[in-house]
């Protein structure tokens, strides 16, 4: 079931919407299974692998960004064609400091057009204030990218270091408190971010970065994944949907995504050489197989514009 008119007038207003109800609860206990399965054999999903684009090698992560109460909502902001561009799981231990600065998704994603372009925020654990949950500023889709510095602090948890360098006025502020199962929907120029896990409980929540298949990126080309309608224009190549965990297909995918990614941010430190960028790269240089495989996409890949390498389907 998709948005009302009056829920999509408060997103355009508010630049966000929440909470929109999306799995039943037993659907969601089902999830927290998975997550927890997951969550083990993974160490905590503390290696950036396990945390990027998770619905390209877990089936249920993939079943779950293609659930129809999540899809239809997100069709009533960007239209009937839409795909994946990223997923990533935020995870929050307990009684620990990491946050996520104030930050604008557009001043580093480099999509347009903008409001073909929304990030579903689904909670498979309670997201309240006490654990760290998604705060927003009401409005601030609005107005322009503000001026983003790089913060040195080590648990920003933004792989960039990115935060936004202006003043928020609290009485703007809204902090987005979810149950599990309930998702949000917000604006790619939406000023938030989230405070650190001060409960004891883990906090897990999965972003997904949904884009119009008319949305264009700037930079090198990138894949995404059609999970709805038909792809016409091209602009990404089409990642195979994992048919069950560890399909082979899909997790050649899922290497080729991190690798063009560790190429993007190798290519950013060499052209921006901040201390956060050098970081970025030190950490590379210290896993010589992941240094050669980043150089590698940066050699290859091609530039955006380049012909499709996926498919066109359903």
């Amino acid at each position: 079931m998709g948005l009302t008119p009056e829920e999509v007038r408060s997103f355009r207003e508010r630049g966000h919407l929440a909470p929109v109800p999306v799995l039943s609860p037993s659907e969601a206990a089902a999830a927290r299974a998975e997550l927890e399965t997951l969550l083990g054999a993974t160490g905590g999903m503390a290696a950036p692998a396990a945390r990027h684009k998770p619905h390209l090698y877990a089936k249920w992560v993939s079943d779950l960004v293609r659930h129809p109460r999540v899809l239809d909502p997100v069709e009533s902001l960007i239209g009937r064609e839409v795909l994946v561009w990223r997923s990533v799981f935020f995870v929050k231990a307990g009684r620990t400091p990491g946050f996520v600065a104030w930050h604008q998704d557009s001043s580093y994603w480099g999509l347009a057009p903008e409001d073909g372009v929304v990030t579903a925020w689904i909670a498979l654990t309670e997201s309240t204030v006490e654990n760290g949950c998604l705060r927003v500023v009401d409005g601030s889709h609005r107005g322009p990218d503000v001026p983003h510095a790089i913060r040195f602090g080590g648990d920003n948890l933004l792989v960039r270091g990115q935060s936004a360098a202006v003043d928020i006025p609290e009485d703007r502020v809204r902090h987005v408190e979810l149950a599990p199962g309930e998702m949000s929907l917000h604006h790619v120029r939406l000023l938030h971010g989230s405070g650190p896990n001060a409960s004891a409980n883990l906090r897990v929540g999965l972003a997904v970065r949904y884009i119009a298949t008319g949305v264009s990126r700037r930079g090198r080309r990138q894949s995404a994944t059609l999970v709805r309608g038909e792809d016409r224009f091209g602009h990404f190549d089409l990642e195979a949907a994992p048919r069950f965990d560890g399909d082979p297909a899909a997790l050649a995918w899922h290497r080729r995504s991190r690798r063009r990614y560790a190429a993007e941010l190798l290519r950013e430190s060499l052209r921006k050489p901040t201390r956060a960028n050098l970081r970025s790269a030190a950490r590379l240089a210290a896993h010589p197989a992941r240094l050669f495989r980043a150089v590698r996409s940066l050699w290859h890949s091609e530039p955006a514009g380049a012909s499709p390498g996926g498919k066109k389907g359903d």
